[in-house]
């Protein structure tokens, strides 16, 4: 018999002031069973970060060809296509033949993540519309730590820093942006 995913919910208040984006966002979470919390949480924060009322998220680990976000307009045009963890250069380079924008949030710090970076930051920098940011590891540990079944976070944005706080903590999450978009005129 398969495992089912866990389902968590998820009371989101966003304030990116840079963005002027506010929003209450009351969302549902499906925990995949070869999911940690730690990527759940990443998800969470790409999330917040893009947040948009068309945003919703993907298939993600179920599925090649949904990411963990998207944004899609309504005749199901690709916006923005959002992903976590270490995929393969094909995987995003196909992503960026079929949305307007695609971001990779990378996770869990350390040599895993350098290895990675090393190994595609080259094919990747030909890829335009792809933006690559690194989460330190402190940040989505201290992420991961936050995720119960039902709970409540706030998120605010605000030159450049992000702020997340939850029932009892509130911290800064650090994040390196290793490849920008390519600016279009």
């Amino acid at each position: 018999m398969a495992l089912r995913s866990t389902i968590y919910k998820l009371a989101l208040d966003v304030a990116d002031i840079d963005r002027g984006y506010y929003a209450n966002h009351a969302l549902t979470l499906a925990r995949h069973p070869s999911e940690t919390d730690e990527r759940m949480m990443v998800r969470v924060l790409a999330f917040a970060l893009n947040a948009r009322e068309a945003l919703e998220f993907g298939k993600g680990l179920s599925s090649d060809d949904e990411p963990a976000l998207w944004e899609r307009d309504l005749t199901g045009r690709i916006l923005h296509w959002i992903d976590v963890g270490l995929p393969e250069e094909r995987v995003l380079r196909r992503a960026c033949g079929r949305a307007d924008a695609v971001t990779l949030y990378l996770y869990g710090g350390g040599k895993t993540v350098e290895m990675w970076w090393s190994q595609n930051k080259e094919a990747l920098a030909k890829q335009e519309k792809l933006q690559v940011i690194a989460v330190a590891a402190e940040s989505s540990k201290l992420l991961a730590s936050l995720a119960e079944r039902t709970f409540d976070l706030q998120c605010m944005v605000q030159d450049g820093e992000t702020w997340i706080s939850g029932a009892s903590d509130r911290f800064s999450i650090k994040a390196t942006t290793l490849q920008a978009r390519a600016e279009r005129d």
